[in-house]
């Protein structure tokens, strides 16, 4: 698979994942952020930078998350925040 193939292949998957969580958690990202504003998004993406530096960094003892898939949580958060940016300049 080449590289854009493997891009698209991602962000299929972070759709997928985004639309899977929406569904259990409703759209509480959403919901904060226009409560609280961007330092929700801001500290949503701290937790999961701080998240990838300590698996990055310590033998990992909870096996359900993993590098790949704190990265892929970070991805969704930006483009959830920039949503939720665009979505504010609308109003």
């Amino acid at each position: 698979m080449n590289k854009f193939d493997e891009h698209t292949a991602i962000c299929d998957k972070l759709n997928q994942i985004y639309v899977n969580k929406n569904h259990d958690y409703g759209d509480s990202f959403g919901e904060t952020y226009r409560k609280l504003g961007i330092i929700s998004a801001v500290t949503r993406i701290s937790d999961k930078t701080n998240r990838l530096q300590t698996l990055c960094l310590n033998e990992q003892l909870v096996k359900d998350e993993s590098i790949e898939d704190t990265l892929m949580d970070l991805a969704n958060y930006a483009i959830m925040t920039i949503i939720e940016m665009k979505g504010e300049r609308q109003i």
